[in-house]
């Protein structure tokens, strides 16, 4: 945040009594209470639609981080250069702990009951909140197409440095784990019935989920569009097996957990396991490798990357026991 804080707050009707930084945010005590200014990405629809979902999983009896609205009743305030923020509940607790598995389970759970009133919100979802090129046939896709690419430059290398000789000896392992996974990708698409698209929070991960004396709380909706669910649990199960070596009976007790309390129907099955599949992580490290500057390579990409190779074979043990669990 490039301005001071106080341009925008004028914007609020409230008294604000202090203003300290936080990450990637301001921290506001004032008279109703203490609130977080964070930036937001987004138009002004999309924000006052969200502040009606939040409303709404309140009103359900989801404790659910409520947004301000400004002195001109907006749900986001601007700046003189245009740039969008909204002030929010401030959330006071501690992340989810990748190393307590009771932490991980409520976090897991309260992710199953997020989704449940979502799927139940009768609420007409508008056009803005849908994104075409993050759903998963498109994203999955366009990643196979880059680590395609990456592979082709690392191939025209002459001489090659630690980072491209490893990814070269593993690329015919994971390019084969995305081919299959867009195979089970395209079985779901040409199902007769059709995916349907749902709100879903679209950033869950340990960082968003609190340890709070009245148990987990889920915060930061600003990622929220239509999706599968199911990619939620998705992305917080690679989170979790990632720090926990993938740890097969863990990553089970994880999916159980929610499926405990939503559950888990054959199609979304089919699709926790794709997106499991799916070489994400592998992806991620030969993106950063793609967009840095190939004259340095970072010692820490070279690490993460070995690292990862290190502990493939529990990934794929677990993908074995995910499979059985279809």
């Amino acid at each position: 945040m490039y301005n001071q804080p106080e341009t925008i707050l004028e914007q609020y009707d409230l008294e604000i009594r202090q203003v300290t930084k936080g990450r990637g945010a301001y921290i506001c005590d004032t008279d109703c209470g203490r609130k977080l200014l964070v930036p937001f990405r987004g138009s002004k629809e999309r924000a006052a639609f969200l502040r009606e979902i939040l409303m709404e999983l309140e009103r359900l009896g989801f404790p659910a981080e409520q947004v301000c609205m400004t002195k001109n009743d907006e749900a986001a305030a601007e700046d003189e250069w245009g740039t969008r923020y909204w002030l929010k509940d401030f959330v006071s607790g501690s992340e989810c702990s990748a190393g307590r598995e009771a932490d991980m389970t409520a976090a897991i759970k309260c992710l199953a009951k997020l989704h449940t009133l979502l799927l139940s919100c009768r609420m007409e979802i508008p056009e803005f909140m849908k994104n075409e090129r993050n759903e998963p046939g498109p994203l999955y896709r366009r990643h196979y197409r880059e680590l395609v690419k990456v592979k082709n430059y690392v191939r025209s290398r002459k001489s090659r440095n630690a980072f491209e000789l490893a990814f070269q000896a593993q690329y015919p392992h994971y390019i084969q784990n995305a081919k299959d996974a867009l195979e089970i990708l395209e079985e779901i698409e040409n199902e007769d019935t059709p995916s349907e698209m749902h709100l879903f929070h679209g950033d869950f991960n340990q960082h968003n989920a609190l340890r709070t004396p009245e148990g987990i709380r889920i915060v930061n909706f600003e990622n929220m569009g239509c999706n599968e669910p199911v990619v939620d649990l998705a992305n917080f199960v690679r989170k979790m097996m990632e720090k926990n070596n993938w740890e097969t009976g863990l990553g089970m007790r994880l999916i159980e957990a929610y499926d405990s309390i939503r559950t888990i129907s054959a199609k979304e099955r089919k699709f926790l396991y794709l997106s499991l599949l799916f070489p994400e992580k592998f992806w991620k490290l030969s993106n950063h490798y793609s967009n840095s500057h190939k004259a340095w390579i970072s010692g820490r990409d070279i690490e993460k990357l070995n690292r990862m190779i290190e502990i493939e074979p529990e990934r794929m043990k677990f993908l074995e026991n995910l499979f059985s669990f279809q």
